[in-house]
This record gives C-alpha cells, structure tokens and sequence, in this order.
C-alpha cells in the first residue's frame, strides 16, 4: 500500500514522502495516528501544495530547533544521586532524571526520549549528554553528577 507520510516516521521516511509499506502498518498503526494518508490521486495533487507548506513548517522547526541547542549547549546541569563506596551511585541517572533536571533549572521541557544515554550513569563524574531536538540538530548537554 502507498501512503504519503505528514509526519516524520523514524526508519520509514521523513514528511510528504511517498512510501510502500504493509496494508497492516498503514491501516492500524501510521493512518489511524495521522502520521500517514492514503496515496490516491486526490492525496497526490495535494502532496505539491502540502510539501510548500511543510518546507516553511520544517524551516521554522529548524530555527527554534537551533535556538534551543544554543540555550542547552549553554547549560551545565547539575544532579545529586546518593553514593556508595567508591563513588558509585545508588541506583542511576536516567533520561528521565536528566528531563526533570532541566525542567526544575532551567525551565526547557525537553521529551525524556529525546535525551540519548547509551547506558544509564551509575558513577559520579561530568559527561556529555545528546539531546536530539529534530533529525538534523543534535545538542550536547554537559551533566555533572555529584554526591549528595
């Protein structure tokens, strides 16, 4: 089944294009959450007006996009864990805790999925932490975790 994507469906493709996939997946996962309609001819005659549209909304997106990396990349985020012996923490330091860090300090509500963490931290110590705000802007947000 063709389809033509209004959103942006990781390892399918990006916004207004067409793509092939399972009569399944379209009917009950990409169009009954608006991610996707039908590729008829009327859908297709729209696709032209749609993509304009879509540029200026992606163009947008972009600059925002590039505003908020400028106002992470500035941040350097302190969290407190409770340690152990030999500077390991107590549990660890999640996405989760790092989506909560930024919204009390700096008031950014940045999605939890949006912070990538190889492997939670389980030890005190500074990293660098990968925000993906779009598909092209990636921040890094340094991260100090401290004894409590």
């Amino acid at each position: 089944m063709q389809v033509i994507l209004r959103e942006d469906v990781e390892n399918l493709g990006n916004t207004g294009e067409m793509v092939t996939v399972k009569d399944g997946y379209a009917r009950n996962y990409l169009i009954p959450r608006g991610l996707a309609v039908l590729a008829t001819p009327r859908n297709v005659r729209r696709l032209d007006h749609e993509k304009r549209v879509i540029g200026q909304r992606d163009s947008k997106r972009q600059k925002d996009a590039q505003s908020l990396k400028e106002r992470i990349e500035a941040l350097s985020l302190t969290i407190a864990k409770h340690t152990g012996e030999e500077e390991k923490l107590f549990g660890s330091v999640t996405n989760r805790d790092i989506a909560e860090a930024l919204k009390e300090e700096s008031g950014l509500d940045i999605d939890r999925k949006a912070i990538h963490l190889e492997q939670p931290i389980k030890s005190l110590g500074v990293y660098s932490v990968n925000v993906k705000l779009t598909r092209d802007v990636i921040a890094t947000l340094k991260l100090w975790v401290v004894a409590k």
